[in-house]
């Protein structure tokens, strides 16, 4: 299931870029983000409500509020640069380097978490990495 639900992510991710992309003209990128995170908020709380997660609240520990927010934060400043980046840039050149996120990521999933970087995800990084480059530039 985590397959498809990954593969969705990423259609979603895509569409969000083009609409984005379009829905910005004209509009002050920092309010474009305010709009889209408010919509996210809608839609995340809804899901919680339907879903009867609401009770899970009480049992989220200190430690869990805490990076919670602060993935919140980062969050919130990707997503600010993100739409920055995409009202003066091409969508064609932002998406890539945004995706180098997943680089970024391995490397910090090494450093901070002491998860192993095997040969298959060195060398997906690396041409992860080249094709970003090359579509970059």
């Amino acid at each position: 299931m985590w397959l498809l639900f990954a593969v969705l992510s990423s259609v979603f991710a895509a569409l969000t870029s083009i609409l984005a992309k379009v829905g910005i003209e004209g509009v002050n990128s920092t309010l474009a983000t305010a709009i889209r995170t408010l919509v996210v908020l809608i839609m995340a709380w809804g899901m919680v409500f339907v879903t009867s997660a609401q009770g899970g609240i009480s049992s989220i520990t200190p430690k869990s509020w805490v990076f919670l927010i602060l993935s919140g934060l980062a969050t919130g400043a990707s997503w600010l640069c993100y739409y920055y980046a995409l009202q003066v840039g091409e969508a064609s050149k932002v998406v890539p380097i945004d995706k180098m996120s997943v680089v970024i990521t391995l490397l910090l999933a090494f450093v901070f978490l002491h998860e192993k970087i095997t040969v298959k995800s060195a060398i997906g990084c690396a041409l992860i990495g080249a094709g970003t480059l090359l579509m970059a530039l």
